[in-house]
């Protein structure tokens, strides 16, 4: 019997043969690439995963099947500290424009339906954030009952950053941040004052110079980064022609709080925003004196990302903060 021969016949033509070794397709969800580039802006699984409310394991598990997915690895595990590898920063770089139409949409259904629910994400700079805001947003919060906030208080350097990594809203700082990215509302004047211990030789004085006091106190600074310090630095540079670093420093302490206990005790003198004072001033523990040669006169600023769309709530709450400047609601007292 003749051995059976099959004939080759050849492809249809419009017929590809299908190669079944071909590796699958990259692709991943939106919910992937908010996890990753949390990781990637945060430098930590951790905290990323405060970040986006889930566990470490789940954050690590996630982002090891998209880098499975894409074939690639995205992040360098160095100690405690990761870091993107050049796929992983290409990936970053085009995922944000996607989240950011993501929450766009998100926001703009929102604002169709009429939403006034839910969290508002904000920070503040020291003054404004423990002397004045609660006050504002305690008025905010009887016209807005269903709306919860969360404001962080650290100094301006900080919260600028937060504001740029968009886990805050907005916030609301004692000087100007030169950061194209960043717009700048004007809010409350201020002033920043001279504080010395109630039985300090200058307090038979109202008003002092600045030249005087910078002459033959100590002193005692807030930390890097604030906006107190921003402010007093400029305003001795015009005045005397010299910075902070002329100053005689006894202390450098991290919140007005602790300045301000520190000036009680004996540790030196310090430039202090009124609205910090007004108690302290009032019992005697202290003597605040105003500078007569160079007032030294600052403003609050409302700061927003401008790349990014804001929320309905975040704009019910911009609103609200502005009608304060126009009504005068945040005014220091008159001393």
């Amino acid at each position: 019997m003749r051995p059976c021969r099959f004939r080759r016949y050849p492809a249809v033509s419009g017929m590809k043969r299908i190669n079944r070794k071909r590796k699958p397709a990259i692709d991943f969800d939106l919910r992937q690439l908010e996890i990753f580039c949390r990781v990637v802006e945060m430098g930590s699984f951790s905290k990323a995963a405060e970040k986006v409310f889930l566990a470490q394991a789940s954050v690590s598990e996630r982002v090891g099947n998209l880098e499975r997915m894409v074939g690639v690895r995205l992040l360098d595990r160095l100690g405690r500290q990761v870091v993107p590898t050049r796929a992983g920063e290409r990936l970053y770089r085009n995922s944000l424009p996607l989240l950011e139409m993501k929450r766009s949409i998100c926001l703009d259904m929102e604002d169709f339906l009429g939403l006034k629910r839910g969290e508002i994400s904000m920070g503040a700079s020291t003054i404004p954030g423990e002397y004045i805001l609660p006050g504002i947003l305690g008025r905010f919060r009887k016209t807005h009952p269903e709306v919860s906030i969360r404001c962080e208080i650290a100094d301006t350097g900080r919260i600028a950053g937060q504001v740029l990594d968009g886990s805050l809203e907005m916030g609301v700082v004692g000087s100007r941040v030169t950061d194209s990215r960043l717009s700048h509302k004007e809010l409350w004047d201020d002033e920043l004052v001279l504080a010395v211990p109630g039985d300090h030789s200058l307090g038979r004085d109202t008003h002092v110079t600045l030249q005087e006091v910078a002459a033959t106190e100590a002193f005692i600074l807030r930390e890097e980064g604030s906006g107190t310090q921003k402010n007093l630095h400029e305003h001795l540079m015009k005045s005397t022609g010299k910075g902070i670093e002329s100053l005689k420093v006894a202390a450098r302490l991290g919140t007005s709080t602790a300045v301000k206990e520190g000036v009680k005790n004996g540790l030196g003198a310090a430039f202090l925003s009124y609205r910090a004072l007004e108690a302290d001033a009032a019992s005697g523990s202290l003597k605040v004196l105003a500078i007569k040669d160079a007032p030294l006169k600052r403003r609050f600023y409302l700061i927003q990302d401008n790349r990014r769309t804001a929320s309905p709530l975040c704009r019910e709450m911009e609103k609200f903060l502005l009608a304060t400047v126009e009504r005068g609601g945040a005014e220091p007292h008159d001393r």
